[in-house]
């Protein structure tokens, strides 16, 4: 590298880093008030009837069946192996409408509420009391992407900002050492998409979700590549500081490089932060076995539900857990059950349901449930008759994007109820259809934030997470 280039603002940056790493030690510039300030000003004021203060997300990958989960059917069982009398051609994935299939789990009314709930999940059946279970959830794409990026972003291209991202620009940060919007992805590999599900789209480069690994260093390049005394940190800080406030002097300010200046104030921060955080085996024994950490099967999803507790408590506003992480040649490691639902979902729920029971134990235990929304939510559902083009009910489901079930806990909601309905089989909506919009508002409305204001304006569109469509679900809220 010659002098000139050293001299510049980018040739000092890729000159330094070689030895720093991508997120460089900064704390000692950043006491002194050097580089930057991170961001934690909220863009819009949370209304004061605001119920939410946090959020946690579970995002079940590859489509869960409503029909053997959340919405019970008792007419797929008079009808199972009959033909679907229709000359309709649904929008499923393969195309194969075979014979009607009732569930491969037994329903029981749970709890005081009586909410009929399948034994695929017998410990989250068991808080049945603290759900508040949306059955008439639709979505408009059946393909497992574009369905993934409704689900996050309300749109079904990539580059549109995540919900987290949006929470995460609209109210600032709650911590200062940590990130608004942690993702905990499975640990077999991440969803379709990839970042893309939690992307900052248009919004400033810091509302980035940024993802943790329970297990092993949480953040890659969190240290530096080499050991670095306090006086090279300073000295080479102070240079990046003067050749940033010279760039802006001569260019302006760009939102490009304030957002990197905070993301790097915050990554100093984040060397302190993030290992006590993410000491999970500070917890008690008897917590660590609640969630499942001590059962293999269990323990992926135990560390990243008892993360997002921590998360959750040391001030981050959003975490979004994963369930489901197809691997090149195991495209069936996630909830995309085409083949056999029963084997498919009983594995699959096997890894969570303990963890996700025992979080919400947690969460009102330590009286975080008043004002911490727990988000349970799937890209759409599974069909009422079989993939096959034979005349056997055969043992999986296709995708089904008419009538899908969700469900949500904790603030402001109505506990221990169902919203909404599909019809008799399970196929398409009968009353109160909630989209991913309306899913999105009603989050919103729960952090005291009319969805129609939180807006950014971009490429002459003052752009908002809900689009131009969206209702509040008064239905659910108490």
């Amino acid at each position: 590298m010659n002098g000139q280039d050293l001299w510049s603002r980018r040739g000092w940056l890729q000159w330094s880093q070689r030895g720093l790493g991508a997120t460089a030690v900064l704390a000692l510039l950043a006491q002194e008030g050097l580089l930057g300030k991170a961001s934690a000003m909220p863009r819009i004021q949370a209304r004061p009837q605001a119920k939410a203060k946090r959020a946690i997300q579970i995002c079940l990958v590859g489509g869960l069946s409503h029909l053997d989960s959340f919405d019970y059917k008792p007419e797929l069982e008079r009808l199972h192996g009959k033909t679907l009398q229709t000359e309709e051609k649904p929008d499923i994935f393969f195309g194969q409408m075979g014979l009607l299939r009732k569930s491969d789990w037994e329903y029981r009314a749970r709890g005081q509420s009586g909410l009929e709930i399948s034994e695929l999940f017998p410990q989250i059946a068991a808080k049945a009391d603290r759900l508040t279970i949306l059955r008439s959830m639709v979505t408009q794409s059946a393909n497992h992407t574009p369905a993934l990026f409704f689900e996050n972003s309300g749109f079904e291209f990539n580059g549109f900002p995540s919900m987290g991202s949006w929470l995460s620009y609209g109210l600032g940060s709650i911590a200062q050492d940590l990130p608004a919007y942690v993702v905990l992805p499975d640990g077999r590999g991440g969803p379709n998409g990839g970042s893309s599900n939690w992307t900052h789209g248009f919004l400033p480069g810091q509302h980035q979700g940024v993802v943790f690994q329970s297990s092993g260093q949480p953040v890659r390049d969190l240290r530096p590549a080499r050991a670095l005394s306090e006086q090279e940190d300073r000295d080479t800080w102070q240079m990046v500081d003067f050749l940033n406030r010279k760039h802006q002097a001569e260019h302006g300010a760009e939102d490009l490089l304030s957002a990197r200046i905070e993301s790097y104030a915050l990554a100093a921060k984040m060397q302190m932060s993030v290992p006590r955080v993410a000491e999970l085996e500070q917890e008690t024994e008897s917590t660590q076995q609640r969630y499942g950490m001590d059962r293999a099967e269990t323990a992926d999803m135990a560390r990243r539900c008892l993360l997002g507790r921590r998360l959750l408590e040391q001030g981050v506003r959003f975490v979004q857990l994963y369930s489901g992480g197809p691997i090149a040649g195991t495209p069936r490691t996630s909830w995309d059950a085409h083949e056999n639902v029963l084997e498919n979902h009983a594995a699959e729920a096997r890894r969570i349901d303990q963890p996700i029971a025992a979080l919400l134990e947690d969460l009102e235990a330590r009286g975080m449930l008043e004002d911490t929304l727990v988000l349970f939510t799937t890209e759409f559902g599974r069909t009422p008759f079989s993939q096959s083009a034979s005349d056997v009910a055969g043992p999986g489901r296709d995708h089904n994007r008419y009538a899908f079930s969700c469900w949500m806990a904790g603030a402001g909601l109505k506990p221990g109820m169902a919203y909404g309905e599909s019809d008799d089989i399970g196929w398409k909506v009968a009353s109160n259809p909630v989209t991913w919009q309306d899913f999105h508002a009603t989050v919103l409305h729960l952090f005291g934030i009319d969805h129609t204001e939180l807006t950014y304006y971009h490429n002459g569109i003052h752009r908002r997470l809900t689009n131009v469509h969206g209702e509040v679900i008064q239905g659910v809220l108490s």
